[in-house]
């Protein structure tokens, strides 16, 4: 028993080391890859060239916004393009290449062009720090540690392996969405002048009793209400104003969520 202890706490520590060192390389290595390189690479990965069968004022209407949010952004060496994926989970991501997909079921969360800014200004923060490539890069790195020292299927060792490994993994990733939010609650400032609706689908997305620390600790993302804290901090700590109109939605994004919001970033 003493032997098999030794045994499994020397494979969860060879893990979460191996883990950290590959976030460390990945992080040195991933904002250095020319952004022409990574499209030339990855521009077709993910399906991303695939658009699913979603009205096609839809696109065209989430298009406009996402041109007139990035060109906030005018160092940037992408040339942006999104995507809609028929998915009834809220999400947005960005994938290699320029791509930001936004599901089917954010665009029914939305309740304001502002809110709908900030996500796709969120994902523009993604790329400005290339943490899509970070992301991509700890993924396929941690799967060639456990293939490496030769941990497969669904024994013990194994998952207790992977379950360190991902943990060591969250922190880097809370981090590169609190930064993205940053970057993205500037470009909404830069193109409407405040800070208002910006915070409001995490208002729609929040869950009661969404306190737990370890909770926070174990997500990926940061909590909606640490996220709404840090956002407001921000912008004041920006001089950013809180208060303003938001601008309603095209008509052809235009969800189901009831607007329930108020008319700042909340305090």
């Amino acid at each position: 028993m003493r032997e098999a202890l030794i045994l499994v706490l020397g494979v969860i520590a060879i893990a979460a080391a191996s883990v950290a060192a590959i976030g460390v390389i990945v992080d040195f290595v991933a904002p250095r890859i020319p952004p022409e390189y990574e499209v030339r690479w990855f521009s077709g990965w993910f399906g991303a060239d695939q658009q699913p069968a979603e009205p096609e004022p839809r696109v065209e209407a989430l298009s406009e916004v996402l041109d007139r949010i990035s060109a906030h952004w005018p160092d940037s060496a992408y040339s942006f393009r999104v995507r809609i994926w028929d998915e009834p989970e809220p999400n947005a991501l960005a994938l290699p290449g320029g791509t930001i997909v936004v599901t089917s079921g954010l665009l029914d969360a939305i309740t304001s062009e502002n809110e709908l800014a900030f996500v796709l200004g969120h994902e523009l923060g993604h790329f400005r720090n290339r943490d899509h490539l970070r992301g991509l890069g700890r993924g396929i790195g941690f799967s060639l540690v456990l293939f490496a020292i030769g941990i497969g299927g669904g024994g013990g060792a194994a998952q207790l392996a992977a379950v360190s490994g991902q943990l060591t993994q969250r922190g880097f990733d809370r981090g590169q969405e609190s930064a993205a939010d940053e970057f993205g609650l500037g470009l909404v400032v830069a193109e409407y002048g405040h800070t208002a609706g910006a915070a409001d689908l995490f208002e729609h997305l929040s869950k009661p009793g969404e306190t737990s620390t370890l909770a926070s600790y174990l997500s990926t993302h940061p909590l909606h209400t640490d996220r709404v804290d840090r956002l407001r901090a921000a912008a004041r700590a920006a001089g950013w104003p809180l208060r303003g109109e938001r601008r309603s939605l095209d008509s052809a994004l235009r969800g189901a969520a009831d607007p329930k919001a108020g008319s700042e970033l909340p305090d």
